[in-house]
């Protein structure tokens, strides 16, 4: 059988959260979806997916399956377009939607580049921290930083991000230098809202995982904000590496407790589907991933925020 259309069953059917659901889109009768994936299980020799009577689940090898068939099958279309589409001029609006610091920060330095090589292609930037409906709302592309879910939408990861416990010295002074995250409880401390775990705070620690509840003096949906009132000594912040990483290398600001190591989370670049991928959106997604390839927004790492335009 096929091992690429039983990874490509099988993708659907974890996508459509049911076997009914994916032949649809399949174009297939629910009994051959149904073989497709238990040939699937059998060659592989696990059980990838949990049947009940209502619901569908991924087991822990079904999950791992899932990622990599996924990384299969978009290489496999990406080659495909590439060879197609070597000849061809890209052209046309590309409506995009980017998170407002990083969009700021790290991506308005790169479109000019992208234009200049793209003569044709016009593009439409909306910038705010708003998770957007892709489909519902028109976009074509969005950059999105957090952990992917699994869902229809394509993800190509563009760059990682640590996030970091930060405060100016002045502050530190005054108040005091935490030593353990609990110690945070008594410390002023700035809040993200759209940080998915709001005031609770985890860490990887000398001595294994430790995860806080923090009382926070500020909570604000703007990441600037906290950075703001931090630079102002006003308090401890936990925010992203690309967005702190000159204040740290000038000495503004001083990484709190690094031992304690907080998540590091991804940066996407999203889009709706592979399947006929206009080739103006396929040209930018790559474009991006190039000019993230040399980035490091670790403390006494390098930054290079346009490597692709200057090639």
């Amino acid at each position: 059988m096929d091992r690429a259309l039983e990874m490509t069953v099988f993708t659907a059917v974890v996508e459509a959260g049911s076997f009914v659901g994916a032949v649809e889109g399949l174009r297939m009768s629910k009994a051959a979806v149904s073989r497709h994936v238990d040939a699937l299980e059998q060659r592989l020799g696990v059980r990838l997916l949990q049947r009940t009577t209502r619901r569908l689940s991924l087991t822990e090898e079904g999950r791992i399956f899932y990622e990599r068939a996924k990384e299969v099958l978009g290489a496999l279309d990406d080659a495909e377009s590439e060879v197609s589409s070597r000849t061809l001029e890209p052209s046309g609006l590309v409506r995009i939607n980017v998170p407002l610091t990083f969009g700021i920060l790290h991506l308005a330095p790169l479109w000019a580049a992208f234009m200049e090589a793209h003569p044709q292609v016009d593009l439409d930037i909306t910038l705010n921290d708003r998770v957007v409906d892709l489909v519902d709302e028109g976009y074509d592309l969005a950059v999105r930083i957090g952990d992917m879910p699994s869902s229809a939408l394509i993800s190509r990861k563009l760059v990682s991000t640590r996030m970091l416990l930060c405060a100016t010295p002045r502050y530190l002074e005054r108040h005091g230098t935490p030593l353990h995250p609990h110690d945070l409880a008594h410390h002023r401390v700035l809040a993200y809202t759209n940080w998915s775990d709001r005031d609770e705070w985890h860490f990887d620690g000398p001595h294994g995982k430790v995860s806080v509840r923090t009382r926070a003096r500020v909570h604000t949906n703007n990441g600037d904000t906290c950075r703001g009132i931090a630079l102002g000594h006003g308090g401890i912040m936990l925010q992203p590496s690309f967005m702190l990483y000159e204040d740290l290398r000038s000495g503004a600001l001083v990484e709190v407790m690094p031992q304690f190591r907080a998540v590091e989370i991804g940066v996407y670049a999203v889009y709706p589907t592979r399947k006929q991928l206009p080739l103006k959106v396929r040209r930018l997604v790559d474009y991006l991933v190039e000019a993230f390839k040399h980035v490091s927004w670790e403390p006494g790492g390098l930054h290079v925020p346009s490597s692709a335009a200057d090639d």
